[in-house]
């Protein structure tokens, strides 16, 4: 069973949701308060966390994992099956927002590290127009599929945000990610900061905020 998200309501007549994806060995509450702070009044913020899981990376100790990490190299077998099921559960919390009245287009999926790297396989495999995909210090899981697997439109707004000092996700997967990317996506902003390592600053959550007020603007 996943435990149950962290949700902010809307603190207006809710028109939008955004899901955001912790990273590796956090949770929901990790993020939840920093997003609702940069969003509308209108969007409702849903910050799932991830089922504790051994994760082989960190010597087989169990942490909330949105799929097993075996190690941090590009080039490395990944647990395909772990990241295909929490693909499966992400696209199912948009379900529950699209049942609940908010179309697609007025969903934004975000996360960090490998949260981001979830975000961005899911939104890049889910049919529907969505309104964005914010992936921070990330990477895009199952590259070797795509851009087969790719079931979005090629417009999908996707921001790509990374620290030039990042030594956890190498700066340079980011960067790969993104040309890769570029070669079958047409909506693509990569922003890097310098001097920042694997975390988040103000002048990103600037720029994500612009992002969100640009992907989910208000309905009159």
């Amino acid at each position: 069973m996943e435990p149950n998200p962290v949700i902010i309501s809307a603190t207006a007549r809710q028109t939008a949701s955004l899901i955001f994806l912790h990273g590796l060995g956090d949770t929901g509450h990790g993020w939840a308060s920093t997003i609702a702070a940069i969003r509308g009044p209108h969007v409702k913020v849903i910050c799932p966390t991830a089922s504790t899981m051994p994760v082989t990376l960190n010597a087989g100790f169990r942490m909330p994992s949105w799929f097993d990490l075996r190690t941090l190299d590009a080039t490395a077998p990944e647990d395909e099956e772990g990241i295909v099921r929490a693909t499966t559960l992400v696209h199912g919390l948009i379900a529950d927002e699209v049942k609940s009245g908010i179309p697609p287009n007025r969903v934004l999926l975000g996360g960090f590290s490998q949260g981001g790297a979830l975000a961005l396989h899911a939104a890049l495999t889910y049919q529907e127009p969505l309104a964005g995909v914010m992936s921070l210090s990330c990477w895009l899981p199952r590259h070797s599929h795509f851009p087969d697997a790719v079931k979005a439109p090629k417009e999908l707004p996707i921001f790509q945000a990374h620290g030039d000092c990042d030594p956890v996700v190498p700066f340079k997967w980011g960067q790969m990610t993104a040309s890769f990317l570029k070669t079958f996506m047409k909506n693509i902003e990569f922003t890097s900061y310098q001097g920042l390592t694997h975390s988040s600053s103000e002048a990103e959550l600037k720029d994500m905020k612009a992002f969100i007020e640009r992907t989910l603007p208000a309905v009159k």
